[in-house]
C-alpha cells in the first residue's frame, strides 16, 4: 500500500484515507467508503459486518475483496462472510516478497478459510511471533502488482460472469510457476456455520443441475446471435482444420495477376504438388567432381 498509493503530498493521512482519495483522482464516478478499524476486535467486527449488511441484514454487496496481510484478520473476513452468506477472494503474498496467492471462497461450496489453515497454524505456533519487533517483512512491488493483477482478473471473470473463474492460483516469482487447484470444503471444519453451509449448499444441488439443463436449451433454441454475417466468420471442429491444412499442402493455386498481366503459358487451373515433386530433379550422392566430369563430357560430346 505504502508503494502503490501513497505520494508524498499524503504524509499524515492513514492508508485507507491516502487509498481513497488517490483512486477517486482515478476514477471520480466510483463511489468509496474509506475505514479505518481494526476488525479483530469486538466493536470493529460489528462496524465491519454493518457496512456490508442492507436494512433487511443481508449483504449488499456483490463481492469481498480481502488484501489484508494477517492471520487473525482473515479469520474476520471468513466469520463475517460466513454470517451473510456472502462470497470472498481472499489473497495474500509472502514474506520473502516473491510468491503469492488469490482463493475463491463460497461459503459451503469451497473450503472457507478456517477449512485449511496455514501450517504456521496448524502447528500451534502464534504468528505474532515470528514478526521480529522493528523489523518489516518484505515488499516488492513487482510482486504486489502482479498478484493485485490477478486478483482483479478473476474478480472481472466472477462480476461479469466470462472465463473460468479460477478456485485458487498461486505465483511463485522464482519458478515462474502458476499453480492452480480446487480447494473443497473440509467436512471436518472446526467452524459451525461452514458445516452448516456445506449442508445447505448440497441440498441445493439438485436444483443448480436443473437451473443448468434450462440454461443449456435456452442457449440451443435461441440459435445464432447474428442472423447477418458480414465478415464471413465461421466456427468450425478441429478436424475440418486439420483436413482444409493438409489439402493446401497438397495444392499449389497459381495466383492471380493484376489487371492488364497474363501469363506467356497456360498454367492450367492448379498443380498437384505430389506431380510436381515426382517431376522434379532426383538428388544424387555424386561428388561434386564426378558431375563437374559429367557436365564436360556432355559438352564435348
Amino acid at each position: 500500500m505504502n508503494r502503490l498509493f501513497f505520494r508524498p503530498e499524503q504524509c499524515g493521512m492513514t492508508k485507507t484515507e491516502a487509498a481513497a482519495q488517490t483512486l477517486s483522482g482515478i476514477n471520480p464516478d466510483v463511489q468509496l467508503e474509506p475505514f479505518t478499524m481494526n476488525i479483530t476486535t469486538l466493536n470493529g467486527f460489528e462496524a465491519f459486518k454493518s457496512s456490508l449488511m442492507n436494512e433487511d441484514g443481508r449483504s449488499r454487496v456483490d463481492l469481498v475483496l480481502s488484501c489484508v496481510d494477517n492471520y487473525e484478520a482473515r479469520m474476520t473476513i471468513n466469520q463475517v462472510c460466513l454470517e451473510l452468506h456472502q462470497a470472498w477472494m481472499e489473497s495474500g503474498v509472502s514474506e520473502d516478497a516473491v510468491s503469492g496467492h488469490i482463493q475463491v471462497v463460497a461459503p459451503g461450496e469451497t473450503a472457507c478459510f478456517a477449512c485449511v489453515p496455514p501450517l504456521v497454524v496448524a502447528s500451534g505456533i502464534d504468528e505474532r511471533t515470528l514478526k521480529r519487533e522493528g523489523v518489516c517483512a518484505a515488499s516488492l512491488p513487482t510482486t504486489m502488482g502482479i498478484v493485485a493483477g490477478l486478483l482483479v482478473q478473476n474478480t472481472l471473470k466472477y462480476l461479469l460472469h466470462f472465463g473460468q473463474v479460477t478456485h485458487y492460483l498461486g505465483y511463485s516469482s522464482l519458478q515462474d510457476f502458476f499453480p492452480t487447484m480446487n480447494i473443497k470444503p473440509n467436512p471436518s471444519c472446526p467452524n459451525p456455520l461452514c458445516l452448516k453451509r456445506q449442508k445447505e449448499w448440497l441440498a441445493g444441488e439438485n436444483e443448480r443441475i436443473l437451473a443448468a439443463a434450462e440454461n443449456a436449451i435456452e442457449k440451443e433454441e435461441d440459435g445464432p446471435v447474428h442472423a447477418e454475417n458480414e465478415w464471413g466468420i465461421e466456427v468450425v471442429t478441429e478436424e475440418s482444420i486439420e483436413q482444409s491444412s493438409s489439402r493446401e499442402e497438397n495444392t499449389v493455386v497459381p495466383s492471380t495477376l493484376p489487371e492488364g498481366l497474363k501469363f506467356e503459358h497456360d498454367i492450367g487451373t492448379e498443380y498437384d504438388a505430389r506431380e510436381i515433386k515426382d517431376q522434379a530433379v532426383k538428388p544424387s550422392d555424386d561428388a561434386v567432381e564426378d558431375l563437374l566430369l559429367q557436365l564436360q563430357n556432355l559438352s564435348s560430346s
